[in-house]
């Protein structure tokens, strides 16, 4: 077999494993997730595009990095996203996890989820607040 073709096989191969390992919003508790929620609420909003000590994350899920307007973003988050990267499923649960482990010098003092079931319920409500009411 050529070099190049097991390069692709093994890159093809990475990629569906790296899709099973994410956990998927779909199966977290918006319920739930807004009790995590009380967590972030002093510093952010997930209903209201109203910028706190951080910014809103109304339409987080796949929204571009540091691109909400009025929001003056640290330096090193506008360098994380500077390449065009968005907050995905997968993005956020490892920030959500441990954000200084992914943005370096962020200002979030936010130290992370420790439980993947309350990131996946997070992630469940923020992608539709609404379904709490």
């Amino acid at each position: 077999m050529e070099v190049s073709m097991t390069i692709r096989i093994l890159s093809a191969l990475g990629m569906t494993l790296s899709l099973l390992a994410t956990p998927a919003f779909a199966d977290g508790d918006a319920v739930k997730g807004a009790k995590v929620f009380k967590k972030c609420k002093a510093c952010h909003t997930a209903s209201d595009e109203k910028n706190k000590v951080g910014p809103h994350l109304v339409s987080i899920i796949d929204r571009p990095v540091a691109t909400v307007d009025g929001f003056k973003y640290s330096k090193a988050m506008t360098e994380f996203g500077a390449d065009g990267k968005v907050w995905d499923v997968e993005t956020l649960s490892i920030y959500l996890k441990k954000p200084k482990a992914l943005v370096k010098k962020t200002s979030m003092s936010f130290s992370g989820l420790k439980k993947e079931k309350d990131i996946e319920n997070l992630l469940a409500y923020l992608q539709d607040p609404s379904a709490v009411k």
